[in-house]
């Protein structure tokens, strides 16, 4: 048996490849590379709850591959991060980095976002084609996340682009050195900010290494982090959500007459078509079961929150885009203590966006035929390469 996950098909459409395996089972046994190795794919939704809160599966990558040869060079600040830890680590990585993506903090970001968004929008002149995902999806949440780390503007587009490249799935030396790029880069601003202090997010990680909080690479390693995914996952959802609407014009027609909805359908939104396919690694410390699959001791464990997220035990008709549906159950931030530290920030950006968009171009349609559009060749993140649209 082959890797389904590895299909171009999948990455055009998993959620036919998602359906299938789990109508077979909702945690599949499958072939992953090769020499015989193997992981278990959990597609289910209430198998997918139940393994991202299950301490037995874990985040420590540096402990599983421990010993194994590997001609990868990744750069430690990104094959070691916080999404790579347990408990206690994690725990005290999370606290120093979260209370700057409560809701407070991004209430006060609001007003910052929408600027950017207009001024994304005032270039663009109506009738016009233009690249939504090029346009909007990719450069809003990088400024926004650039402005909270304190990036200069004229780096930004640099360190996006290298942001892309640690997803450049088939290429492993074009992702090792972005890697580096990136996580060199992010010491120097991290050394910048130490000698020139401006209060900003990066400085308040300074400060708890300071304390005694953080070590020096942590603070680099947790900048790394927040930069990508920061942003990687709103690009996707703004872009995914996009699509899924013009898809279904009478559903765009409705927030388009109706903007104050926008708030509340996200949820939906984000449960149709997911940013995060398959989640990032785990595996079993000990042997488990989950739902009524049993896994063996030391195997990787890859949980699927796009296929959760269509699980018709969970969301009845799952393939159909319903804003009266209540979502809020979604598992497209992840559950448990490794959910989404920036899901706050990323609802706030898509919320704004899709509000001014809808308002200001009723007539949005796609430029090219949908089977045409090109998605990213990566089973983790599910998003659009671009997406053409007539304003």
């Amino acid at each position: 048996m082959t890797d389904p996950l590895q299909d171009p098909q999948f990455f055009k459409d998993p959620y036919a490849t998602f359906a299938r395996l789990r109508s077979a089972a909702p945690v599949h046994k499958m072939p992953t590379g090769s020499k015989g190795r193997y992981s278990y794919v959990v597609t289910g939704y209430a198998e997918a709850r139940q393994a991202f809160v299950d301490p037995r599966l874990s985040k420590d990558t540096a402990r599983f591959f421990a010993g194994q040869p590997s001609a990868r060079k990744l750069h430690p600040a990104v094959s070691q991060n916080m999404l790579a830890t347990d408990p206690p680590q994690h725990t005290r990585l999370r606290s120093a980095a979260g209370p700057a993506f409560t809701p407070g903090p991004v209430a006060r970001m609001r007003p910052y976002i929408a600027q950017v968004v207009d001024a994304i929008l005032d270039a663009w002149p109506p009738g016009e084609q233009v690249d939504l995902v090029a346009g909007l999806a990719v450069p809003l949440p990088v400024t926004v996340i650039c402005q909270l780390l304190g990036v200069p503007e004229a780096d930004r587009t640099m360190v996006a682009q290298w942001s892309n490249e640690l997803f450049a799935a088939g290429q492993p030396d074009r992702i090792d050195a972005a890697s580096h790029a990136i996580a060199g880069y992010m010491a120097d601003l991290v050394g910048a900010k130490r000698s020139e202090p401006d209060g900003g997010l990066l400085h308040d990680l300074l400060v708890r290494s300071d304390a005694g909080e953080l070590t020096a690479d942590e603070v680099v390693s947790l900048a790394v982090l927040l930069l990508v995914a920061g942003h990687e996952t709103t690009t996707n959802f703004i872009g995914n959500a996009i699509l899924a609407l013009i898809q279904h014009p009478d559903t765009l027609t409705r927030l388009r007459d109706n903007p104050q909805l926008i708030p509340t359908v996200l949820d939906e939104l984000l449960r149709f078509d997911a940013p995060i396919g398959i989640a990032t690694f785990r595996y079993s410390t000990e042997a488990l079961t989950i739902g009524a699959t049993e896994i063996p001791a030391g195997v990787p464990v890859l949980i699927a929150p796009g296929a959760a997220n269509r699980d018709p035990s969970q969301f009845p008709m799952p393939d159909q885009l319903d804003l009266t549906r209540n979502s809020k159950s979604h598992l497209a931030f992840g559950h448990g203590i490794h959910r989404c530290l920036g899901a706050p920030l990323a609802r706030a950006e898509g919320e704004i966006a899709l509000t001014a968009l809808l308002t200001r171009f009723p007539g949005l349609e796609l430029a090219v035929p949908s089977e045409n559009l090109e998605w990213r060749q990566t089973r983790l993140m599910r998003g659009l390469e671009s997406l053409p649209v007539l304003l």
